[in-house]
């Protein structure tokens, strides 16, 4: 039964993408914000379609701690489970992602037309330089960022090293940082087929305001928040 749930949700998954498909292809000519709420009502379809095929919803914790202005996402990374869900989450956003994400038909346009900041690996220094630089444009247009500092999915109950990128954009432009922590890895995990119902528990943690802090003291303070309430979820 789980399989035949997971495969129906994919299913409709994938045939609601290619039906986005032209809208996604001309979306370029609509200013960015009906650009956006066009897009992403395919992750809004998507969170709901998860529930209805797979049983597998989500709870939101922690919502008194979001701010009323534009914020930097470090969010624990673990499927592609979380990403969608924070479309119905997170007031209008654009995220940080690797290069190769854009060479996903369909999706990887929708990605670029909403113009995600994507970064190449092999060119650290200037992959920073062009998150700064993308990052407070995104920021200062109203959009928030969502990162993922871990740079992959993560199975869950398990962690790697969390990179510098949204706590340096921090640091740089004063924005404010929304550590959060959740479980979508226990029921959607990574490079599974299967999804297990449940509910995903997404925990946003207080704002750290960066302003006399440096990078390293605000990575520092995402990383003990997120990790140290892991173990609670």
């Amino acid at each position: 039964m789980l399989f035949l749930r997971s495969l129906l949700f994919y299913i409709g998954m994938i045939s609601s993408l290619m039906l986005w498909g032209p809208l996604i292809a001309i979306s370029p000519i609509f200013p960015y914000p009906m650009r956006y709420r066009l897009l992403i009502k395919w992750g809004h379809f998507t969170v709901w379609w998860l529930g209805i095929t797979c049983k597998l919803t989500y709870k939101l914790h922690g919502v008194e701690n979001l701010p009323q202005t534009p914020s930097i996402v470090l969010s624990k990374h673990q499927s592609a489970c979380e990403a969608i869900m924070y479309l119905k989450i997170f007031p209008m956003q654009t995220w940080l992602l690797k290069h190769e994400l854009l060479w996903i038909p369909i999706y990887g346009l929708a990605l670029k037309n909403l113009d995600a900041i994507t970064i190449k690996r092999q060119n650290i220094r200037k992959s920073m330089q062009l998150v700064i630089e993308k990052g407070r444009k995104s920021l200062s247009a109203g959009r928030w960022l969502i990162i993922f500092p871990e740079g992959t999915r993560v199975p869950y109950g398990e962690k790697k090293r969390y990179g510098i990128g949204g706590a340096l954009l921090a640091e740089k432009t004063g924005y404010p940082v929304i550590p959060v922590a959740h479980n979508a890895g226990k029921f959607w995990p990574k490079q599974s087929f299967i999804k297990q119902p449940g509910i995903v528990d997404v925990v946003i943690g207080p704002v750290i305001d960066p302003k006399g802090k440096t990078y390293q003291e605000i990575n520092a303070l995402a990383e003990e928040w997120i990790e140290k309430t892991m173990e609670s979820i």
